[in-house]
């Protein structure tokens, strides 16, 4: 009967192991999905700012005529 209980508590531990190593696995694997979300992040915000800069100039020559 003894052997029965620490065969079972075996397989559970070694269960539990597999599932914490397969999580943490998953884990990394969505740092490096977060990395690449934050390069894409970073790219649309250096267009946008160029897009921003852009119209910010047509603007501020728009203004200039109309000032003086």
């Amino acid at each position: 009967m003894t052997a029965v209980a620490w065969t079972a508590i075996g397989l559970l531990a070694a269960t539990l192991f597999g599932n914490l190593y397969h999580l943490g696995s998953k884990i990394d694997s969505l740092g490096s999905c977060i990395d690449r979300l934050e390069t894409r992040f970073d790219s649309l915000a250096a267009r946008l700012d160029t897009r921003l800069d852009a119209l910010a100039s047509r603007l501020d020559a728009h203004l200039q005529r109309h000032t003086g």
